[in-house]
């Protein structure tokens, strides 16, 4: 790694970072939400192609695929990635403020500086005509957030899996970590049904939002596994028609997350239970399952993740390991190694007041760039 760094060329960097920073901002201004990512999609292709990538497409999916040759161009190369898509809305005012060394806008950090990232790298490699000894596939994913399911990224990984030896996976605010490992994610739509009636004239009568709030309260009073880490939490809960209506329907949306898949499968069957327990003659529960990421783990002292240390250390960066749930869940179930790492630091993702941090976009590409060019120049020895 370190005769990588002095060969390559850095000079041209600092100005390649403020061109990542505008980049990002352009990508932030398009609305994105979830299962909506055409137009942003279309924006990232026309610059894939404007930096002369071969093979651009868009998927059924709003996958965006770009294509570098390497010398050794049709042996198995790297698979760099970062998702397109937001937690926002169509309507959500997207405006951008600048404060000093911090830009605020809603999804700028997550993930639209992670696809800039993308893109810088693509621009830096052009700008110094560099071929990679591998083939490198740049991979703007759709439907990472929310109900989405890692949709795109199941599809894109299922298109490229043989033509790929490791991947990198970006994510805007994740700079200084290195995520190696991906958490088993379930998540339920329980809906409860009742025949409801007049809050006054038919009172004892079971109502679906009771039961529903019975539900949450009975849930909330779990206590999940500490080690392997598990975790739980409803995100949103609606019902009713009116305040003096016995409800009819109700719904919650139940969020569960660990680090070991039979512990995630314990706090489900305790959950099952809660919902068995509560069930009556005229108050019924439905589930369905509208998530379901599977769980992935690379060894700390596999190649690709002391590769991705020695890439921040390089930079000045002490890195630190990470399990989360990211795009990089699909390459991880499936034994192909894979890591997620950041580009710049900031906060309040999934807030309007979200932030990007300006300064440490230069040495988030560098470490970017050097830990790609060192995969595809089989520094490691990936499979």
């Amino acid at each position: 790694m370190e005769k990588l760094y002095r060969d390559l060329n850095w000079r041209t960097l600092n100005q390649l970072a403020n061109d990542t920073i505008e980049t990002a901002i352009n990508i932030q201004q398009i609305p994105a939400p979830t299962f909506e990512e055409d137009i942003r999609a279309a924006y990232v292709a026309d610059i894939f192609r404007s930096l002369d990538l071969q093979n651009v497409e868009i998927d059924s999916f709003y996958n965006v695929y770009g294509y570098l040759p390497g010398k050794k161009s049709g042996e198995t190369g790297v698979m760099v990635s970062a998702h397109l898509d937001t937690v926002f809305d169509q309507n959500t005012d997207l405006t951008i403020r600048r404060a000093r060394d911090l830009v605020y806008g809603p999804g700028l950090g997550d993930n639209s500086a992670a696809v800039a990232g993308m893109i810088g790298m693509a621009k830096w490699l052009q700008n110094e005509k560099f071929v990679p000894e591998h083939d490198i596939w740049f991979v703007a994913t759709s439907r990472e957030e929310g109900l989405g399911d890692l949709g795109g990224m199941k599809a894109a990984y299922e298109r490229l899996k043989d033509k790929v030896s490791a991947v990198i996976n970006v994510e805007g605010l994740a700079y200084g970590h290195v995520y190696h490992a991906g958490i088993a994610v379930r998540r339920l739509h329980i809906t409860a049904s009742a025949s409801g009636g007049h809050s006054w004239l038919h009172y004892g009568r079971d109502s679906a939002l009771h039961g529903i709030v019975q539900l949450g309260a009975r849930i909330t009073a779990i206590k999940p596994s500490e080690s392997p880490r598990t975790t739980y939490n409803i995100g949103m809960v609606n019902g009713g028609q009116s305040i003096n209506s016995i409800a009819t329907d109700a719904e919650l949306w139940l969020d569960m997350r660990s680090e070991a898949r039979d512990s995630l499968e314990a706090l489900e069957t305790e959950v099952m239970q809660i919902i068995s327990s509560l069930q009556a003659e005229d108050l019924t529960f439905k589930v369905d399952v509208v998530g379901d990421r599977p769980s992935g783990y690379l060894s700390v002292d596999h190649a690709l993740v002391q590769g991705s240390l020695a890439a921040l250390k390089m930079v000045g960066v002490r890195g630190h390991l990470q399990t989360g749930s990211t795009d990089a869940n699909i390459p991880l179930s499936d034994g192909k190694p894979a890591v997620t790492i950041g580009i710049t630091q900031g906060g309040n993702a999934h807030r309007l007041d979200e932030y990007i941090e300006t300064k440490p976009f230069a040495s988030g590409l560098k470490q970017l760039i050097m830990l790609t060019l060192a995969t595809t120049k089989e520094l490691f020895e990936m499979e």
